[in-house]
């Protein structure tokens, strides 16, 4: 079938896919680089992934140098359509010295900012709170010790300066995300007092002003992880009130939830209450174990909220998964498409004719129109799009992709 055939069928919908397929363009997804070296980081100090954080697998491959890990970014990009960002943490800097987390610079990230320029791409950041001596206890800006708080602070603080000077040196605003991998592995007895140090932790460290036309804080909260199964401090509720309270952007992590949780209906909920959304999709499996993400009901469902209820322009689009099992390049490629995929089914949606249904409570013109679309030529569009972008889809896709692993297989 061909694409105007395609276009075709869609119109008798009521649906321009022409629209579609240009509104897309415009939606960039923020690519995380640790999928492309199983969260190692590239410090000369360097530690266990710690903080519920583990690559499984050895597939061939692994970027083990910046150089390496760009010309792996710069392949997946290339077979990525549209325009999109990355998403780097604190622990990739690039440099000969050898600095503290709490001595980093925007210096030891310049490399980075210059082939962000050359490539077309945005940057985000992230402190780096796991990995590290400091963190051993499984608390960082919670912790007891002052000194191990006054630490983690001015390490998130220097991660804002630099985030701020990446989005002024790019043009477009840096999201700097705050996780932390806080918590206990049995009961506690003062959940309180943690958490009291945690919000007075942040207040600090997010003190210092910066210029919001360059950098936003965001803030990600999490049920659990190993080692913190008993209490994570910094829990969704806590961030949601914080986010509010202090005006941050909110991180949404797909994997950081109940499985029974759609993350999808806590998009309309908490967008009515904070200004700016942080998405992190991911795909959890019976835990945050960040499988690589699939055209599923969870991910389907997320691009359609965020079309629906008009939060597109509101919602940071960021990727966290990380699979060592499998070709790394590939992994970011199928991810990324795959969320552009939904984002496109989304904007594919009838929702001239879905809305007043529901509206009227005739929910079996929305359940039976929402079915029979699952059965219009979504493939064509999605191929046109690609083709329009210069980007390869379907076989001659997969061909390239194990062209490019059998390239870097010997590393």
């Amino acid at each position: 079938m061909s694409y105007d055939s395609a276009k075709a069928q869609f119109a008798d919908w009521g649906i321009d896919t022409e629209t579609a397929i240009e509104r897309l363009k415009t939606i960039p997804i923020s690519m995380h680089c640790w999928q492309g070296d199983d969260v190692v980081g590239f410090e000369q100090k360097t530690g266990a992934s710690g903080g519920g954080i583990q690559a499984t697998g050895n597939h061939p491959g692994r970027a083990r140098t910046p150089d390496e890990l760009r010309a792996d970014l710069e392949f997946a990009y290339s077979m990525i359509p549209g325009s999109h960002r990355l998403n780097l943490h604190a622990m990739y800097l690039d440099t000969d010295e050898t600095p503290d987390r709490d001595e980093i610079e925007y210096k030891h990230f310049a490399p980075w900012v210059d082939w962000a320029k050359e490539q077309g791409l945005g940057l985000d950041f992230n402190p780096t709170f796991f990995a590290h001596a400091k963190a051993d206890d499984n608390l960082t800006l919670s912790h007891p010790d002052q000194g191990i708080r006054d630490f983690w602070v001015e390490h998130g603080q220097r991660t804002r300066e630099i985030a701020a000077r990446m989005g002024a040196e790019l043009g477009t605003i840096c999201v700097n995300n705050i996780w932390v991998p806080d918590g206990y592995k049995d009961t506690p007895v003062d959940r309180m007092a943690a958490r009291r140090r945690l919000e007075a932790s942040i207040d600090q460290m997010i003190d210092p002003s910066q210029d919001r036309a360059h950098m936003r804080d965001a803030v990600e909260s999490k049920l659990f992880g190993i080692g913190v199964e008993a209490c994570t401090v910094g829990s969704h509720e806590f961030y949601m009130g914080y986010s509010m309270k202090n005006d941050t952007v909110l991180c949404l992590d797909m994997g950081h939830f109940h499985p029974t949780e759609n993350v999808a209906d806590k998009l309309s909920a908490a967008s009515l209450f904070v200004d700016e959304i942080l998405l992190h999709v991911s795909r959890p499996m019976r835990w945050d174990s960040d499988h690589v993400i699939l055209q599923s009901d969870d991910v389907l469902q997320i691009a359609q909220e965020l079309v629906a209820s008009d939060l597109l322009d509101r919602t940071y689009i960021g990727l966290d998964f990380f699979d060592a099992t499998i070709s790394r390049t590939a992994a970011w490629v199928i991810g990324t498409r795959n969320m552009q995929k939904a984002l496109l089914r989304a904007l594919l949606m009838p929702l001239d004719r879905l809305r007043p249904a529901e509206d009227a409570l005739d929910f079996t013109e929305r359940f039976v129109v929402t079915e029979e679309l699952k059965d219009l030529p979504f493939g064509q569009v999605w191929d046109e799009f690609c083709a329009r972008m210069s980007c390869p889809s379907g076989l001659h896709l997969i061909n390239q992709l194990e062209d490019y692993q059998g390239s870097v297989s010997g590393r």
